[in-house]
């Protein structure tokens, strides 16, 4: 029914079974839907049908709605189920995106919900909810199948169809021994070719790629993405296995951590998007352009300095916008490269080493190109060869300066320890600025003479 119905034909009639009452009807429509379909049309439903809406949708159908909204929306659907029937959603909810969930909440009503869930479930979310968010116990699931080493493929495979709707993940069957500790995985290709009576220690593959409860969230996606693993293990630090991160838990890590990155580099502060009040945006944002103000003032003191220079070469005016703002966008253009590198590539002396000489090689072509171009057409433009050499020469260096600029700066914040994010793209235009003023008006009074 839903396959050639738009997002805004489906909202429609789901406002109309709702208006109309007709329960089944919606559920025969919703039961085509994907997850990410109910979060949709939750979000486009006029306020006033959410709770009608949340009474017709089993609370396995809600437990899929909740995983695909962000927190404040799935606390407002915790709070409108009431304990009760939250407490049944709960239960079918994914342990780790419940842990995260239940971690928004005040400590009184942690304790509220927890009480009433299944006592195992309960347990389980608690032993989640210890470790910090950003790291991989945080990010981990702890409903995971298991295998021992001396299983035969038999009772291996039993096993997997007792528990294959207890697990998320069943590509792979994590091998342990008998203290628990990880010795080897299967997967499930493996299982199917095997001779029935084999031993799981003659067919697992001992080399295990696993990371510990205490390892960032950010290292733990880059692993995934290196050996292109659908889940990873995790271990404690005596390698005992004690949850799974798959990749979709993965891939959500690497779109914060862009968005965390994203929002460094643009200096507009943490946590805003399109729901953030006027207000708390400008607050967030007023810090790092209050300090950028202040260190833009030195621009200024500049052209102070070099008042008779101006004075005397008006035409000089002409050229400045584009000195400055063709050096700050270099800068930016190299830390992005920089910043991305960061958090996909593994980076030691040598890799810095490299980096920084190809940039400045980068710096040298186009400071050259662009150079010949601008010096070509200021001296037609103003009829004079020496200030399109002067305009030209003054590009050339501010252009290599900004590229190394952009690359050196946040190699030195990560250096020490600090998110080389932070060295956000307008602090770099902004000292930019400073660098081609100083450089270019420097050349123009070095050659003032000939000028005039």
């Amino acid at each position: 029914m839903t396959v050639n119905m738009t997002e805004d034909q489906l909202l429609v009639l789901v406002i109309k079974y709702l208006r109309e009452g007709k329960r089944s009807s919606l559920q025969l429509l919703l039961e085509e839907l994907h997850p990410y379909d109910f979060a949709q049309l939750y979000r486009g439903l006029p306020e006033k049908h959410h709770h009608k809406f949340l009474l017709y949708l089993t609370p396995s159908q809600i437990a899929d709605l909740i995983q695909e909204l962000d927190y404040e929306m799935q606390i407002e659907i915790l709070y409108k189920l009431g304990i009760e029937r939250s407490s049944k959603v709960m239960n079918l909810m994914d342990n780790d995106d419940l842990a995260d969930l239940l971690n928004e909440l005040s400590i009184d009503k942690i304790q509220e919900f927890l009480d009433v869930m299944r006592k195992e479930d309960s347990q389980e979310i608690q032993s989640l909810m210890k470790y910090p968010a950003d790291t991989a116990g945080g990010l981990m699931n702890n409903q995971f199948i298991w295998i021992n080493a001396h299983y035969t493929v038999r009772q291996a495979v039993d096993k997997l169809k007792d528990y294959a709707s207890f697990s998320e993940n069943i590509y792979y069957l994590y091998v342990i021994n008998d203290d628990k500790q990880l010795v080897g995985v299967v997967s499930y290709r493996d299982l199917l070719i095997a001779n029935i009576d084999d031993i799981i220690e003659d067919l697992m593959f001992s080399r295990v790629v696993s990371v510990t409860v205490d390892q960032d969230q950010e290292e733990v996606a880059q692993i995934i993405e290196r050996y292109d693993f659908i889940a990873v293990p995790v271990v404690d630090h005596h390698n005992v296995l004690q949850g799974i991160i798959t990749v979709d838990d993965a891939f959500d890590v690497i779109i914060r951590e862009a968005n965390e990155d994203i929002e460094k580099l643009s200096a507009s502060g943490k946590d805003i998007d399109f729901n953030t009040k006027a207000g708390t945006a400008a607050i967030r944002r007023l810090p790092w352009l209050v300090l950028l103000l202040f260190i833009g003032l030195v621009s200024g003191s500049i052209l102070s300095f070099f008042e008779d220079t101006l004075e005397q070469v008006v035409a000089l005016i002409f050229f400045m916008p584009m000195i400055a703002g063709m050096t700050g966008n270099t800068g930016t253009q190299s830390l992005a490269v920089v910043v991305r590198g960061f958090a996909t590539t593994e980076v030691n002396k040598k890799v810095i080493t490299r980096l920084i000489l190809r940039e400045l090689r980068v710096g040298l072509l186009i400071g050259v190109t662009c150079a010949i171009l601008i010096t070509t057409i200021a001296a037609v433009w103003q009829s004079d060869l020496l200030l399109g050499a002067v305009v030209g020469t003054s590009l050339f260096v501010s252009l290599i300066i900004g590229t190394l600029a952009g690359t050196v700066i946040p190699i030195v914040l990560h250096r020490v320890g600090v998110d080389p994010a932070v060295a956000s793209g307008p602090l770099i235009t902004t000292l930019n600025d400073i660098f081609s003023l100083l450089i270019y008006f420097g050349t123009a009074t070095a050659f003032l003479t000939q000028i005039l």
